[in-house]
């Protein structure tokens, strides 16, 4: 192939080529002419869209500005309005303040007018008064002295004379008064008092007071006898020695009598038995045991017996000390009652007395049972001075009223009475002590010869226990070992019996029993 036609073919396929690229350039620029008239149509569409969305919004917008516009409009008109109101109506006060000034003003004005009017009338018939009045004076000296003359007196004498002679009508008058009220206070209140301790009497209703020296201890059989007086009595020397009471086997079937002057030793032994007959181990160290526990024991009944009373009679507030008296006072008697009973009886009556006569009945109780406290001893109390003086230190002491100290002391008359609890508190001790077989003196002068016993026997050194027993006819003596020897036991055994013979009185012969014991005692661990 020659030059030529290689040079035509390799021309021909470059203006191929070019025709190929023309036509192809070609191609793209209509798609794209057409591409363009297309997003030309779409954002005039768009465009057109938006507009008409952006009047409907600007129409919105406006219309809701117009109405809160309106709104706003409306609002601000009624607040004018209630402005406008409020200002008319405090235009309408403000007038009303002005006229009733202004009437008030004329008001005044005319007042002032009649006060200057009345002011000259009053000062004119105030000197007419005062013109009349010198005449007066003038007419009365005139009188006086005339008077001076005729009688021969001075005013002054004369006005002496008078008041004397009035003092003596008046008084001559006050006394028959006075006799007169006297009289009918003297009948109407013997009536009246006798009416108020009858139905005071009437509404308390107690039993009689029983009083005794013996306690009837029951058992099962009669063998549990011998268990109780033990090998050679050991056992019931123990008790006694321990209690101080004395121990009665006899023949009476299923019964113990255990007799003491002093309730609450009695109630001691009792209790201490009866524990030690429950639990059948009865030796010397087991009812020592028993008995001191017992003692506690008894401590503590007394202080709930005291807490009871108080409850049942409503008292409030008494000191713990007075309550452990009052509940003393159940193993304590006088002439024969026993002395709580008698001071319950007598506290009931007081707080009825009380209330018929108008007084506080809490109060009156209050006193009616303490008024005896100075009967149960304790071991810093002075037994020279009388029960009632010292009850009434005792409630001093423990902080009670006046009131109720005066009625215990002054219930016997020892002291002056200054409140009216006083004689309500001594009529109804006398009322309940009077009843019929309430007390009995015998017994009361018996009881105090078996404490004087044990008194003197307290009296020597070296004594530990001392036991009135046998209704006083012997004096058990225990006394500590360190301090008293054989010899000496004998020697106070003596000393005691003397010392009796010579400042007691006594029916029959008293014996001196001493007991000296010597322990020794180990522990085995």
């Amino acid at each position: 192939m020659d030059t030529n036609t290689i040079l035509m073919i390799v021309g021909g396929l470059i203006l191929g080529a070019i025709i190929g690229f023309v036509l192809a350039k070609t191609l793209e620029k209509s798609n794209a002419s057409k591409l363009i008239k297309n997003a030309k149509r779409k954002a005039d569409s768009i465009l057109r869209d938006a507009k008409k969305e952006g009047e409907s919004i600007k129409k919105d917008k406006i219309l809701q500005a117009k109405e809160k516009f309106i709104e706003l409009k409306s609002d601000h008109e009624k607040v004018i309005l209630s402005r406008d109101k409020k200002m008319a109506e405090a235009e309408k006060r403000t007038r009303d303040k002005e006229s009733q000034v202004s009437s008030e003003l004329a008001k005044n004005k005319k007042l002032n007018t009649e006060v200057e009017e009345k002011a000259k009338d009053y000062n004119y018939r105030l000197n007419f008064l005062e013109k009349k009045q010198e005449e007066l004076e003038k007419v009365h000296n005139r009188q006086v002295k005339q008077l001076e003359v005729i009688s021969g007196l001075s005013a002054e004498e004369a006005k002496e004379q008078l008041v004397e002679s009035l003092k003596g009508e008046a008084k001559n008058e006050a006394m028959a008064y006075i006799q007169d009220k006297m009289e009918e206070a003297k009948l109407t209140a013997q009536q009246d008092a006798k009416k108020i301790i009858i139905n005071t009497i009437q509404r308390v209703g107690t039993e009689e007071a029983v009083e005794n020296c013996v306690s009837v201890f029951n058992i099962e059989s009669d063998d549990m006898k011998g268990r109780i007086i033990g090998r050679e009595g050991r056992n019931i020397r123990a008790i006694e020695a321990a209690t101080g009471v004395e121990i009665i086997v006899d023949d009476t079937p299923e019964a113990i009598i255990l007799s003491c002057f002093d309730s609450v030793r009695r109630e001691i032994a009792r209790l201490s038995l009866h524990k030690l007959v429950t639990d059948g181990r009865i030796h010397p160290a087991r009812i020592e045991e028993v008995v001191k526990k017992t003692q506690k024991q008894i401590e503590q009944e007394i202080i709930e017996v005291g807490k009871r009373t108080v409850i049942d009679l409503g008292i409030h507030g008494l000191n713990p000390e007075l309550i452990k008296i009052v509940g003393r006072m159940k193993y304590r008697s006088s002439y024969g009652q026993n002395l709580l009973q008698h001071s319950r009886e007598v506290a009931k009556l007081c707080g009825i007395m009380a209330a018929e006569l108008g007084l506080n009945p809490k109060l009156a109780k209050r006193a009616g049972l303490l008024h005896d406290i100075g009967k149960v001893p304790d071991a810093e109390s002075d037994m020279e001075t009388p029960h009632a003086i010292l009850g009434m230190k005792w409630a001093e002491k423990h902080g009670e009223k006046p009131e109720v100290c005066n009625a215990i002391g002054a219930h016997h008359d020892e002291i002056e009475m200054t409140s009216l609890l006083s004689p309500i508190v001594q009529v109804c001790d006398a009322i309940s002590g009077a009843r019929p077989g309430a007390r009995r003196q015998v017994l009361d002068s018996y009881i105090q010869r078996l404490k004087d016993l044990e008194d003197i026997a307290f009296g020597f050194t070296g004594v530990k226990k001392a036991y009135a027993i046998q209704a006083g006819r012997e004096l058990r003596v225990i006394v500590e070992s360190e301090k008293v020897s054989d010899d000496k036991a004998s020697q106070l055994s003596f000393e005691i019996s003397q010392k009796i013979q010579t400042d007691m009185t006594y029916p029959g012969q008293v014996k001196v029993t001493v007991i000296r014991e010597t322990r020794a005692v180990n522990i085995a661990k």
